[in-house]
């Protein structure tokens, strides 16, 4: 009911420009979620993971594998709609330390044939102050994971302060942490992955997390789909001797190769700069994801992102080793009956 619901409502909401339905689509599910009979109806068709999909991973419960990849609800705005679609579990943010407004307008691009989507937002957030105080109102039963990253304006070598200050406000209100040093859209960001970068900043994450008391809370590092073989062995190796709790694999692609048509590849190029995510992303991060499962050997767990955008993709990322999978754009082709199709897929009764 919820598929053939949206079917007719998306070609409405592609009139608009895409954050412009972003926007227009949470101003909805910011009302809708607090109106009883709605959330119980979304449980009702869609919210129920069979048991057989529950799974412990790093310390935490998850009802089912799928999450919701960081990104769509940066500030914490729709997570009772987001349990009630049957997610095991969202991922907040990005979640900058102090509010900014991210990159100017227009940033969002779709390519509708391909099922991409092109964005360039720049870590536009409320700041961490206020989406912890909206933390403090999430659902109960549902894994909320804090992705937090630096400000623009901070540089490199006072990133650990953004990260620490992000840390203190958002962490005491999730139950993991994730560490973005991966999104092409923020200057300067992923070099943040060079391991002699690296290791300082998870090092001091870790200190601050057991300073906080939260030595159990899990902190994952979310990595970028457009590293070298060598490089990447040698920020999984650093990864591992931090201590950190796990990976997250893949963030957008700066790599237009993935676009399959001449004259996508024109627009895109027109359009200018930005990460790729969708359906075409899911070879590249795939080989990225099977890379980084070779090295860590089952010693961390894995969240596979990119390009999944059914049951079969989730499925294949953990029949490869993956202990939990992320979706995001998906989610805006094929609407929110995605969930609960994934969900009985993976129970063979989709």
């Amino acid at each position: 009911m919820l598929s053939l619901l949206y079917s007719a409502i998306r070609p409405l909401l592609f009139t608009l420009s895409p954050e412009l339905a972003h926007d227009f689509t949470f101003a909805t599910g910011r009302v809708a979620q607090w109106v009883p009979c709605v959330s119980s109806l979304l449980r009702a068709f869609y919210g129920q993971p069979h048991i057989s999909l529950e799974r412990s991973v790093a310390g935490l419960v998850f009802s089912t594998p799928l999450g919701l990849a960081a990104g769509l609800d940066k500030g914490a705005q729709l997570l009772p709609i987001w349990k009630a679609l049957g997610f095991g579990f969202v991922e907040i943010g990005t979640v900058t330390p102090r509010p900014q407004p991210g990159n100017p307008r227009p940033r969002l691009f779709r390519l509708v044939d391909e099922e991409l989507v092109l964005n360039r937002m720049g870590f536009n957030s409320e700041g961490a102050e206020v989406v912890s105080r909206r933390l403090k109102r999430r659902p109960k039963n549902l894994v909320v994971g804090g992705n937090i990253g630096k400000n623009k304006a901070t540089p490199e070598e006072m990133a650990l302060d953004d990260y620490r200050l992000a840390y203190r406000l958002i962490a005491p209100e999730v139950d993991y942490i994730a560490l973005n040093v991966s999104s092409p859209n923020t200057p300067g960001l992923r070099r943040l992955q060079a391991p002699e970068l690296l290791m300082p900043l998870l090092q001091g994450m870790l200190l601050t997390r057991k300073e906080m008391g939260l030595e159990n809370q899990p902190v994952f590092l979310k990595l970028a789909p457009d590293i070298g073989p060598e490089e990447l062995d040698s920020i999984v190796d650093t990864a591992l001797a931090s201590g950190i709790s796990g990976l997250i694999a893949t963030n957008t692609t700066l790599d237009r190769g993935i676009i399959q048509s001449e004259v996508n590849r024109g627009k895109v190029s027109g359009w200018g700069d930005g990460g790729l995510s969708g359906k075409a992303l899911k070879q590249k991060a795939q080989c990225v994801q099977k890379r980084i499962l070779e090295r860590l050997h089952g010693r961390l767990p894995l969240i596979a992102c990119g390009g999944v955008s059914s049951s079969n993709d989730v499925a294949e990322s953990l029949g490869m080793g993956a202990s939990l999978v992320q979706l995001f754009t998906a989610l805006i082709y094929k609407g929110p009956g995605l969930v609960g199709k994934v969900n009985d897929g993976l129970t063979g009764r989709g």
